[in-house]
């Protein structure tokens, strides 16, 4: 095989922009050969040489793919993409993969043929200023981790963004709000950087900026199962926001913000200095360099696509494979259960405990969202927050 003949479930904002970007020849070795969506309106302006299928099932079991992305409403991510891998099909998955813990571990463990490539759309990973980051903690460069401060607001959304869909921002649509739509990258990266918590406690508005029915709001605490804590805080109701990154370790103390790694040093070991030092008041020598992102890669969405290909036809590594999408969907989960019961949640989560308390929240809504429509698909280009700035 020398291409990959791709399959996108879900034309609206995410699965035209990548059909666009695969259309324009900015992906090798991938071609775009059919679409799918249940509002035939939504695929009219795709080339006649792409199928067009009004259900996942015509598409997966017809002969035009060997892969597909789903990029379909959250809910649809676990039926739908069990539903590729059954069918043999390799599979790319739109964040979050699910929208909740229980559905992860079910699209997970449909993952049987190993000979499948399935992979999420956690393009943030390719980003120089993340890649580098983890390269000096995973290089010991920052020593033990103490503490991580990750202050992200500028992720603002007006009325009019809630107001675009139906489905947007109610439990029973999108199964949460900032957590479950724009914030999977930072766990993703938060995950990926530092690792899960042990035990979290959080504090979740929901609808406080915005006539919506879940999060737009939220800040937790975290604990490490070595002592250290942490702090996560983000809103789409702040302005100007704020993308503050801080990472402190036995080594000193790792700042991104602005398009900017900062790297405050210490000469030696902080734990060895308090035990060792003999001043009531000395401090460690610290050492401020401003450490350049990693180079190469940064393609973000396209990168992840190529990735993707790359993995199908020359067993390429996966940037981010879709198994390690379940963390972010846990971290997410344990935050608005925490703040529900207004309890602190131990990890790993108990994820039938979470599906039901969902299920309860969706039964029990009689949210109404006003001025809700489907609108045409909009120009994303400056929704990604793809820059630590």
């Amino acid at each position: 095989m020398k291409e990959v003949r791709l399959g996108v479930i879900g034309t609206g904002g995410m699965g035209s922009a990548h059909a666009r970007n695969i259309l324009a020849g900015k992906i090798p070795h991938l071609r775009l050969t059919a679409v799918c969506d249940i509002v035939a309106a939504k695929m009219e302006g795709f080339p006649a040489d792409v199928k067009r299928f009004n259900t996942s099932t015509d598409l997966l079991t017809s002969a035009e793919v060997d892969a597909v992305l789903v990029a379909t409403p959250h809910y649809a991510h676990t039926t739908v993409g069990i539903e590729a891998l059954q069918a043999g099909k390799h599979l790319l998955v739109e964040k979050p993969i699910s929208v909740h813990k229980a559905d992860a571990q079910r699209l997970i463990d449909a993952h049987t043929d190993k000979r499948l490539v399935f992979a999420a759309m956690f393009n943030q990973r390719t980003d120089g200023y993340y890649r580098k980051v983890r390269a000096l903690i995973q290089a010991g460069e920052l020593g033990e981790l103490v503490r991580v401060n990750w202050v992200v607001t500028n992720w603002f959304r007006s009325q009019a963004y809630y107001n675009s869909g139906g489905w947007r921002a109610t439990w029973k649509g999108e199964g949460g709000g900032v957590l479950l739509n724009q914030c999977p990258h930072n766990l993703d990266l938060l995950q990926w950087l530092c690792g899960m918590p042990v035990r979290m406690r959080a504090f979740c508005n929901l609808g406080k900026r915005h006539a919506i029915e879940v999060e737009d709001e939220v800040t937790a605490y975290f604990e490490y199962a070595n002592g250290a804590t942490g702090v996560f805080i983000t809103a789409t109701g702040e302005a100007p926001g704020v993308n503050r990154l801080e990472i402190c370790g036995d080594r000193g103390r790792l700042l991104v913000e602005n398009a900017k790694i900062t790297f405050f040093r210490t000469e030696c070991s902080v734990r060895k200095f308090k035990d060792e030092s003999p001043s009531m008041f000395g401090r460690p020598e610290v050492w401020t360099a401003d450490v350049p992102p990693a180079q190469g890669g940064g393609g973000q969405h396209n990168e992840i696509l190529t990735n993707f290909a790359a993995a199908i036809l020359d067993g390429t590594p996966l940037i981010a494979p879709a198994a390690e999408g379940i963390h972010s969907v846990e971290l997410a989960n344990a935050m608005l259960l925490s703040s529900m019961t207004q309890s602190t949640i131990d990890l790993p989560m108990d994820a039938a405990r979470y599906e039901a308390h969902l299920r309860q929240l969706i039964d029990q809504s009689a949210f109404e969202k006003d001025g809700a429509c489907d609108a045409a698909p909009a120009d994303l280009s400056t929704s990604f927050n793809t820059n630590p700035n």
